[in-house]
């Protein structure tokens, strides 16, 4: 009995830790992303890039098919699959965000586009509502990756398929560490980028079979990717501290240019629901 008691209020501790943790990332994603939002409409990292055709090819290789977008920020991901999906639900944090989405949805005659607020460790769906979930330049914002992929499980259907595109971390601990530390600076709402062998292994742990995988390099002007997020000027002289500085393995692997333009590693992480 003592055992049991204890085990239920580590339990309990955990899951109001994380609680509280998701609401304080719910009022820094609010805050970041409020004044943005258009700029992310707009933005030609997001709005463009042959993922977004290798997503919609993907939805329509499988008709009539319920999608859940993740984290769907401005909405690309839904509008590009929404003409061969059934229906196409877009989830995000910001309110904002899903205005937009609302908004632009219905401005191109998107009507199969609906719009829903929440976290991803805790999707308001019943299971097996969904046949694909995909996510894009998302991910490195969840607090609570593994029980985001728990939720994922939950609600795609036997045999659903997800598909997970944001950039991921290098390999090499050095090359890791300074990713991360420039994304943080550039937006305080990042949690970390994942390497590939990082999903995968994760994913293979909740279950998933049929894992694929492709990367590609992604670059990024400088000005315009502190511009789009409003980043502190602070933070930008930070950034570009950091950069200045930073060891010849580091500039060379980001091919950082003298205008502090960078490129940085982006994947494609394909998983199977099992049958």
């Amino acid at each position: 009995m003592v055992l049991y008691e204890h085990t239920e209020n580590l339990e309990y501790k955990l899951n109001y830790s994380r609680k509280n943790i998701m609401r304080k990332q719910t009022q820094v994603v609010s805050e970041q992303y409020a004044p943005v939002a258009a700029a992310y409409l707009t933005s030609a990292v997001h709005a463009e890039g042959q993922d977004l055709q290798d997503l919609a090819a993907f939805v329509k290789a499988q008709p009539e098919a319920r999608v859940l977008d993740l984290g769907c920020g401005a909405g690309h991901v839904s509008f590009a699959v929404a003409p061969f999906a059934a229906s196409v639900t877009s989830y995000d944090l910001s309110k904002e965000m899903l205005a937009l989405v609302q908004r632009t949805a219905q401005e191109r005659g998107l009507g199969n586009i609906q719009i829903q607020q929440g976290y991803v460790e805790d999707l308001p769906f019943p299971a097996e509502s969904f046949d694909i979930v995909l996510t894009r330049y998302s991910a490195h914002h969840w607090v609570c990756i593994q029980t985001a992929a728990e939720q994922i499980m939950r609600v795609l259907k036997p045999g659903g398929k997800l598909v997970v595109i944001d950039v991921v971390a290098p390999k090499n601990a050095l090359l890791t560490t300074f990713m991360q530390s420039i994304e943080l600076l550039r937006d305080t709402s990042h949690v970390r980028n994942r390497s590939v062998p990082d999903w995968e292994a994760m994913l293979k742990g909740e279950g998933f079979q049929d894992l694929a995988s492709r990367e590609w390099r992604l670059p990024l002007n400088f000005a315009t990717w502190v511009e789009r997020m409003k980043t502190p000027a602070e933070h930008v002289v930070a950034i570009e501290s950091l950069l200045k500085d930073a060891p010849t393995e580091v500039l060379e692997y980001f091919q950082v240019r003298e205008d502090n333009s960078f490129t940085v590693d982006t994947a494609w992480v394909e998983a199977v629901k099992p049958a």
